[in-house]
This record gives structure tokens, C-alpha cells and sequence, in this order.
């Protein structure tokens, strides 16, 4: 068993990558930023708290030891990238639509109305829940911030830090892609900005058909 300043080294080591990993550019700060720029704040909190909800998910199930197990599941797994890759090409084909509409530029508040808080959660749900590499993630993050034979405190020590990491960055890019000043140059450049959302949801999406795991 570590002694404490090698755990607490771990763990940061984890949080650490764990952090790079939510701010570097995926499907799910794809989908955060376009809702925000596109619906509205509250929308894309609603669709952030969804993704940290599947990573809650994965995060239990790496530090419970299941996701080691679901790893080794090569027919689930292949069914979770068929499902999230086709999923990420919906959500391109969405943008694409968007970026056709040569009036669209006033949609934000007609789009809110129709979708619920609820269907924005659910789609960063899916999202984060069909991607077969969070899984991969984590079980990465666990071997870097677990000893073997951590203690339950330890382990709801690790995922606590790490949702607290992932609830204040993932609603932290909700606000900052709201704001006035990004919803004014998301107008301006509307249709570019959906066009090269939904190209890069394609390549997103056609990465995760085509990976081998």
C-alpha cells in the first residue's frame, strides 16, 4: 500500500490527466460549445451535466474493476462504436443542416423551445455513454491513481475529485461559449462555424467506426 504523499501524488498525476482530457478537443466539448453558441446556456449546461453523468458512469464502473471486464466484452464493444459513431454522424448531420439555413441565424430561441432541458441532457448522455475509448480512459486513469489494493475511501476519493474536476470544466465551457461576446461572433460567422462543427463531427465520428480496439 502507497503511504499517503505517494497516493496523493497519484491521484493528482490522475486528476491531472484527467483535466487534459476534458479540455482537449472530442465529441463532447464539440457538442458543448455548438449547444452553447447555438441554444443558449442553460441548454448547454443541461447537455454538459449529461456528459459528466456518463463519465460518473465509467468512472464507477473503472474503479469498481468492471470496466477491465467490459474492455475484454469485444462484441460490446464493437456495438458501442457502431452506436456512438453513427451517433456523432447525426449530430454532423444536424450541424450540416444548420449551416444550409441561410436564415438560421435567429434560430437559437425557437430550437430551445421545442428541445427540453432533458433531451440536451440525454444527448450529452449518449454521448459520452456510446464511446467505447471513455472506457479506455479510465481504466488508463485508475492504473495511474489506484494502488491495487486501494481501499473503498480511496477509491470514492478518486472519483470524487475527478466528477469535481469534470462538473466545474465541462459547465465552465457551457458559460464561457455563452457568453455575449462568443454568441455575437457565433451569429456573425454562423454558417461557417456549424459547417466546420459538422465536419469535424464526421471526422469524429468515421475515427471512432474505424478504430480498432
Amino acid at each position: 500500500m502507497m503511504d499517503t504523499p505517494q497516493l496523493l501524488g497519484s491521484l493528482a498525476l490522475a486528476w491531472t490527466a484527467y483535466f487534459i482530457a476534458v479540455v482537449s478537443p472530442g465529441p463532447a466539448t464539440l457538442a458543448i460549445a455548438g449547444t452553447a453558441m447555438g441554444q443558449g446556456r442553460r441548454q448547454a449546461v443541461a447537455l454538459a451535466n449529461g456528459v459528466l453523468t456518463g463519465s460518473f458512469f465509467w468512472a464507477v464502473l473503472a474503479g469498481a474493476g468492471m470496466a477491465a471486464v467490459v474492455t475484454k466484452l469485444a462484441y460490446g464493444l464493437i456495438a458501442l462504436k457502431i452506436i456512438g459513431g453513427c451517433y456523432l454522424l447525426y449530430l454532423a448531420y444536424k450541424s450540416f443542416r444548420a449551416a444550409m439555413r441561410a436564415d438560421a441565424a435567429d434560430m437559437a430561441p425557437k430550437i430551445a423551445g421545442r428541445l427540453s432541458l432533458g433531451a440536451f441532457y440525454r444527448r450529452g448522455l449518449y454521448i459520452h455513454l456510446t464511446n467505447p475509448k471513455a472506457i479506455f480512459a479510465w481504466v488508463s486513469l485508475v492504473s495511474i491513481g489506484l494502488p491495487k489494493d486501494a481501499d473503498h475511501g480511496t477509491i470514492i476519493l478518486f472519483i470524487a475529485g475527478a466528477n469535481i474536476i469534470g462538473f466545474l470544466t465541462f459547465n465552465a465551457l457551457a458559460l464561457m461559449f455563452s457568453s455575449d461576446v462568443v454568441v455575437r461572433g457565433y451569429r456573425k460567422g454562423r454558417r461557417a462555424i456549424e459547417g466546420t462543427m459538422a465536419a469535424l463531427f464526421t471526422l469524429a465520428g468515421l475515427k471512432l467506426l474505424t478504430t480498432r480496439f
